[in-house]
């Protein structure tokens, strides 16, 4: 089997004989310049299955340039995320005359998402991790879906995580990285810039080194890492989209399916379980159990991140009913053979406290289940059962048109006909 072939397989998991062949690949092309690494990387290993994802930030002009030579129509992904200087967006449009781009593509934020959990646009002073997982990372996993491999513009001199970047990767969705810069020094890259005549963004003179999204980026002072300006203060070096073989960056592109079902298809879901000995003052994206809540309530209604509900069999909501539009999500877990408690729970929620936000089932959510729970006010489904999530993604749900018991103040209250309670 040749080496292209190997690593252009369709296996769903990164393999022994993958990873061999990206080590091999590394080794056969190490010395290469990144033009080298480019063409052999669009032409031999991924023809036809690679894209370019570029911030056009500070240096992104050395591997667009690059990418013109090999081939201008090479699909170049720009995250365009809502938050971006003015100027970045000004250089996007002078690099694609300059250079004869042909396929630039913006890929922008979903908007139902950006509705749902940043509606003031201010989640990146709270929450930069989920702001760069709504902006970036989401939009990006579908784009590279399509793909086998992507290339991006890292190099190891940026930071000391990036310090030991190959120029070909295996990420753990199974997908060859190319990184064409990967043994650019800082003075490679200016020293190309000037040898090829490039276009500066307007924002690098003035000590951006590295350019992002405008809230979460500084200037850099001289001898810091051409990155320290990025999310500066925080404990935070990725925005999410890249990870590096060493395991030490972001969480790789479609790592892990969604199981989140709202809205009629499987989303991203920023939530997570609390975890015993959590900072209620800290928490965010965490559906909270009741009693933790109450037994820190002062501390969670300070915290200004986002929160959710997280309601067991035996909890009572009227506990915590002056206090439900804290929270944007209720999370109801039904356990296996339930006793039916989550329904009434769901019921309680918005037909006699009104609350309008995601009321989720999170457990046993099965096919036969969903119907009824629908009814009920539950509008968004945890689910890892296969057969289920084929059943909601075909809309094969059964039909159920007949329930014993009425819903709401429209249903036809007890009494001796009809015998049977039909939905609305």
């Amino acid at each position: 089997m040749a080496l292209a072939d190997v690593l252009s397989s369709s296996a769903t998991k990164p393999d022994k004989l993958r990873a061999l062949g990206i080590v091999a690949l590394n080794g056969m092309f190490d010395e290469m310049d990144a033009v080298g690494v480019l063409r052999q990387a669009a032409s031999e290993i991924l023809p036809g299955d690679l894209a370019i994802v570029s911030s056009f930030g500070a240096d992104s002009a050395v591997l667009l340039h690059i990418v013109a030579q090999v081939d201008p129509s090479l699909p170049v992904y720009f995250l365009e995320t809502g938050k971006h200087f003015r100027e970045t967006l000004d250089y996007v449009e002078t690099l694609k005359r300059h250079l004869g781009l042909r396929n630039v593509v913006a890929l922008r934020p979903d908007a139902g998402d950006v509705a749902r959990f940043d509606p003031k646009g201010e989640l990146w002073e709270t929450d930069p991790d989920s702001c760069c997982h709504i902006r970036k990372t989401e939009p990006l996993d579908a784009a590279v879906a399509q793909y086998g491999g992507w290339v991006t513009g890292r190099k190891r001199f940026q930071t000391k995580e990036r310090g030991v970047l190959p120029h070909f990767e295996l990420t753990s969705d199974d997908r060859i990285k190319v990184n064409p810069l990967a043994y650019f020094s800082d003075a490679d890259v200016n020293q190309y810039k000037r040898d090829h005549g490039l276009p500066e963004h307007s924002l690098f003179e003035s000590g951006y080194k590295s350019i992002g999204c405008a809230p979460c980026t500084t200037t850099v002072a001289e001898g810091e890492d051409p990155r320290a300006g990025r999310w500066r203060g925080l404990n935070k070096k990725e925005c999410g989209i890249h990870f590096d073989f060493n395991g030490e960056i972001a969480k790789p592109v479609l790592g892990a399916e969604h199981n989140l079902f709202k809205d009629g298809g499987f989303i991203a879901d920023p939530f997570h379980a609390w975890e015993e000995g959590s900072d209620p003052a800290k928490a965010r994206y965490t559906h909270v159990p009741v009693k933790t809540f109450l037994a820190n309530r002062e501390a969670f209604l300070d915290n200004p991140h986002p929160l959710g509900l997280l309601v067991v069999p035996g909890d009572k909501v009227e506990d915590v009913v002056e206090d439900l539009g804290r929270f944007a999500s209720i999370a109801i877990s039904f356990p296996a053979f339930t006793d039916g408690r989550g329904y009434s729970t769901a019921r309680l929620l918005g037909e006699r406290y009104g609350f309008e936000g995601e009321v989720r089932a999170i457990g046993d959510v099965l096919t036969d289940q969903i119907p009824l729970m629908r009814r009920c006010g539950i509008n968004a489904f945890v689910v890892t059962h296969q057969p289920t999530r084929k059943a909601l993604l075909d809309g094969a749900l059964a039909e159920v048109a007949i329930f014993y018991q009425p819903v709401g103040k429209t249903e036809v209250p007890v009494g001796t006909r009809p015998y049977l309670r039909r939905a609305r």
